[in-house]
């Protein structure tokens, strides 16, 4: 049975009473306006069309509380394994959506380039952040984003001037601590990227144990001639729930490549909407999916094209395992005056046993004449000829699926130009399929690679 009614409100409620604003009167506005779309929709149901194979019954079952800031402290151990540390040009940390100064650090930034919590953002920068907090990521279209909004309290902004270029990645850590009680965090992340800059920023998602809930929101706004590496790591408890929602606005001929990878939660869903309003912007889309037992792993997303020569490239590869679920939806719109869109989409799915399950349905929509839009999904075992030919030179037969395996995922790793994240990830299958653990892909591809295989 969903979530009553009642309990939706208490959980809005507590939002209302519970969080500082902090003398921001429009921060007030934007968290009421959250709480009512929540309060007017409540939680998807199979029903919805957008969570058809997604099923939140076991979500909408549990009672979660807000989660507390705890002993930072305590949270060092997780802190200390998926720290950058000096290969970051900065880092900071959040434990339960509460920002650690303790644990973050912040020099090593261009003059020009601001990361800051959303707290400090607030007073540093004012009229920044009412200018784009909530300005893409739309509650309307997706009740998670409306709670998100209605619980806004903490999380990071980061500021990159014009003309700046940061050489070593922005890192974001968002860790949980479980406690008794399933609670629940609500971190929002601000890109701002001015004209001509360049920079990557990773988000990186992580908990020890425990069920918990993690509601992430992220919009990055890039203007014209801006260019972001974006990376996100979720590897959250196996007891947990991860929902999250990225959008991004792109301005003229402004670049933006992501890298999303999913291997944790025992639920996720990840909502990425692109929006090209900008002529000559570019948007490459990659993604990678290792899961097993049951959990269930879901990405959604959208390349909105609206003004003229705007390529976009997406590939996103799942690996499912046990009776884990795997969902792609994956939708190129293309508005009439976006002429000249070339665009190209592919999911590709590797099922590892016949309990395993994938739902993959790509769509386009286009109201253009001139365009050239393209998109494919395939599904299927491991290719019993390639195991053929590596055992006939002498690879045992596990050792033969776990290699043709890890190569299927390192497509992805290897097009990832952001060292740690690529050893971080290529170390987690190498020690899934006991592989060993100084395995690399060393022949680094482009992004999107042009041609997606």
């Amino acid at each position: 049975m969903m979530q009553t009614r009642e309990q939706i409100f208490q959980l809005t409620d507590l939002a209302q009473a519970g969080v500082a604003t902090n003398g921001q009167p429009w921060l007030d506005a934007l968290r009421a306006r959250g709480r009512a779309r929540f309060r007017a929709v409540g939680l998807p149901t199979t029903h919805d069309e957008e969570w058809r194979q997604t099923n939140l019954s076991a979500l909408s079952k549990l009672s979660f509380a807000p989660a507390e800031a705890e002993d930072f402290e305590s949270a060092r151990p997780l802190q200390e394994k998926y720290s950058f540390a000096d290969a970051a040009s900065a880092e900071l940390v959040f434990v339960n959506g509460h920002f650690w100064a303790a644990g973050s650090r912040l020099a090593g930034l261009p003059v020009n380039v601001r990361v800051q919590s959303l707290v400090d953002a607030m007073k540093a920068q004012p009229a920044l952040v009412e200018q784009h907090l909530g300005r893409c990521a739309n509650i309307d279209r997706n009740s998670f984003v409306a709670l998100n909004t209605c619980f806004i309290r903490d999380g990071a902004v980061v500021h990159i001037g014009r003309n700046a270029a940061v050489e070593r990645p922005i890192h974001l850590i968002f860790l949980s601590s479980a406690s008794d009680q399933p609670t629940l965090s609500h971190p929002r992340v601000l890109v701002i990227a001015d004209e001509n800059c360049e920079a990557s920023v990773v988000e990186t998602y992580a908990g020890g144990w425990g069920v918990y809930l993690t509601n992430a929101v992220t919009e990055l706004i890039a203007a014209e001639g801006a260019r972001i590496d974006h990376c996100k790591v979720q590897q959250e408890s196996i007891g947990a729930f991860h929902l999250a929602t990225l959008s991004v606005e792109l301005g003229r001929s402004a670049s933006f490549i992501s890298h999303a990878a999913t291997t944790g939660a025992r639920l996720s869903r990840n909502d990425l909407n692109v929006y090209l309003r900008g002529e000559g912007a570019e948007a490459t889309l990659n993604g990678m999916v290792v899961v097993g037992g049951d959990q269930l792993a879901d990405n959604h997303t959208l390349l909105h094209h609206e003004k003229p020569n705007c390529p976009s490239h997406e590939l996103y590869k799942y690996v499912l395992d046990g009776r884990a679920i795997g969902v792609f939806k994956g939708k190129i719109f293309v508005q009439k005056d976006a002429q000249k869109t070339d665009s190209k989409q592919t999911s590709k799915s590797l099922l590892l046993t016949d309990e395993a399950k994938m739902y993959s349905q790509p769509a386009l929509q286009i109201y253009a004449d001139d365009v050239k839009c393209t998109h494919g999904s395939t599904t299927g075992p491991v290719d019993e000829e390639m195991v053929f030919y590596l055992r006939s030179r002498g690879v045992g037969l596990d050792a033969a699926r776990h290699l043709l395996t890890y190569a299927f995922a390192a497509d992805i790793t290897r097009r990832i130009r952001i060292e740690p994240v690529r050893r971080l990830l290529e170390d987690y299958m190498a020690a899934q399929h006991g592989l060993p653990m100084d395995l690399r892909i060393t022949d680094l591809g482009h992004a999107d690679d042009r041609v997606i295989a």
